[in-house]
């Protein structure tokens, strides 16, 4: 039953499901993992990890934050792109 529920998906949300996950898996792998790997005590494996997820979701502020950029400003950048 669930197989026929993805059907019904675009397949543009499931390329974007798949690298949300891409990109998921390599800020644990890369960035959580060897903060919390770093230190031995529980309060600075704490603090580690608040402090990778805290720039997590700088990153992730600062990705909306530039694409509403282009949205909004899209006919100024095509006009500029195209030298009109």
């Amino acid at each position: 039953m669930t197989v026929f529920a993805l059907t019904s998906l675009a397949h543009q949300y499931v390329l974007y499901g798949v690298a949300g996950l891409i990109c998921l898996v390599t800020f644990v792998a890369l960035i959580l993992a060897p903060a919390l790997g770093a230190h031995g005590r529980i309060w600075e494996k704490t603090a580690a990890g608040f402090l990778a997820i805290f720039v997590l979701a700088i990153l992730v502020g600062i990705g909306i934050g530039a694409g509403l950029l282009i949205v909004l400003h899209y006919p100024e950048i095509s006009e500029f792109v195209n030298g009109k």
